[in-house]
């Protein structure tokens, strides 16, 4: 018996690639909602170092206090009467985050406070305070 080849089963095969790159746009949208992102505070600031430093896997609001007394949260300077307001805000777009104060070593601590007090008005519980670790 003879085969007759034609010329379109000479033709090659194509990959239907349809099936991969929609694994792959799945994938990246998972990767993009299920990441958490960070609030910048805005400056940058000398930490004091301790012993007991530990690393706070959920803080996701940097409130940030210079040496001067300045506050910066969300990279913008605002006033001590105004973290409220902005923490709140913060909060409702990611309400599981923790805050973290990130104060300059040289810093008032009243001022420490009254920014603490402010976020414990916001209704945040869990309020970090950065450090430097010594070791």
């Amino acid at each position: 018996m003879k085969r007759r080849y034609s010329s379109e089963s000479n033709e090659e095969a194509a990959i239907d690639m349809t099936p991969m790159l929609d694994i792959v746009f799945i994938m990246l949208i998972f990767f993009i909602v299920t990441t958490s992102f960070v609030k910048e505070a805005g400056i940058e600031v000398s930490r004091p170092s301790a012993n007991t430093a530990q690393v706070v896997k959920n803080g996701n609001i940097m409130v940030a206090i210079g040496a001067a007394g300045d506050v910066w949260v969300d990279k913008r300077r605002i006033e001590v009467d105004a973290v409220r307001a902005n923490i709140e805000r913060l909060k409702a777009e990611s309400p599981e985050g923790a805050v973290v104060i990130q104060a300059d070593q040289e810093a008032s601590a009243g001022v420490v406070v009254k920014v603490m007090d402010q976020i414990k008005m916001a209704g945040v519980e869990n309020i970090s305070i950065a450090a430097t670790d010594k070791g």
